[in-house]
């Protein structure tokens, strides 16, 4: 419940700034608060809304819409069902890397991109990688994240293997979207890790669903994979859905002073697998292998 003078600077506050202006009484949402705010997730807003009740009568002027419950959380589930090819040719790629890309549309509008390294052999498990879309990281080298270097590196490995996929995923900032992703970022430079960063948005720390990839794995055909990633859950996500996950194969990109932090709370709270850097993650920033450093990809 807010304050008396509350005004939208107030309310910004509360739901993105690391400090608060001005506290609030909290009391409970009601049932509708679920679907509401799963409805701004799913526009890739901040989960915070602003409730009113209203009557009867006001409800069926025809000024408001009306959104179901049901609906709303049906709504991920339509979307993944609606997936089908769209468009396909072969890229080649710098490293004299063949490939082909896959594109996928849903009902909405929302694409996502299967990259076919080479020609993948289906009769074993295919080499995969999950990799969500970091326009920070894969298009502008971003130092804060180690997107861009695992995605260069699963590059070369599914061309040194002879053939695999990236599932090139539409999940900037692990789902919550490229704004959302910035206001996380703003709230790191406040001081908090990427993971609180998120919950203090109102997100969990993690809001990546799986559905689209497992049911583009299903038009392509391939139900056996080796998962190259870092992130066990991964694993247990695609094992769940009926994605035969054979094995792992770790991606290790380098350590630097800006994505230093970032690393050590994935490791460290997320549990990702991570120690064969943790010397690094453990030596003071700014030491003279800081820069570049770390273990080659194995």
């Amino acid at each position: 419940m807010l304050a008396d003078g509350a005004n939208a600077a107030t309310l910004f506050s509360l739901v993105a700034e690391a400090r608060v202006r001005q506290p609030a009484d909290l009391v409970n949402a009601g049932v509708n608060a679920i679907p509401a705010i799963e409805l701004a997730k799913l526009a890739q807003r901040l989960p915070a809304l602003v409730v009113a009740d209203v009557t009867t009568n006001a409800a069926n002027t025809g000024v408001l819409m009306r959104v179901g419950s049901d609906a709303v959380l049906q709504f991920r589930r339509m979307a993944i069902d609606s997936l089908a090819v769209a468009a396909e040719a072969d890229v080649p790629l710098n490293g004299a890397i063949s490939a082909r890309f896959v594109i996928f549309r849903d009902a909405i509008g929302g694409s996502s991109t299967a990259v076919i390294v080479g020609e993948p052999d289906k009769t074993h498990p295919v080499p995969l990688r999950l990799h969500s879309a970091c326009l920070t990281g894969d298009v502008f080298g971003s130092r804060r994240c180690d997107c861009g270097d695992q995605l260069r590196l699963s590059l070369t490995r599914l061309d040194e293997e002879g053939g695999g996929i990236i599932l090139y995923l539409e999940q900037e900032g692990r789902g919550l979207g490229l704004t959302n992703k910035m206001r996380a970022y703003a709230l790191q430079d406040d001081g908090l890790d990427t993971l609180d960063a998120n919950t203090m948005l109102g997100f969990d720390d993690d809001e990546r669903d799986y559905g689209i990839a497992v049911r583009m794995l299903q038009i392509l055909g391939c139900t056996r994979v080796m998962l190259m990633t870092n992130n066990p859950a991964k694993l247990d996500w695609l094992t769940k859905a009926g994605i035969e996950v054979c094995g792992r194969i770790p991606l290790h990109g380098p350590v630097n002073a800006d994505n230093r932090r970032y690393l050590t709370a994935k490791a460290m709270r997320a549990g990702h697998k991570l120690d064969h850097l943790m010397t690094s993650l453990s030596e003071p920033a700014g030491t003279p292998a800081d820069p570049a450093s770390s273990s080659p990809a194995e």
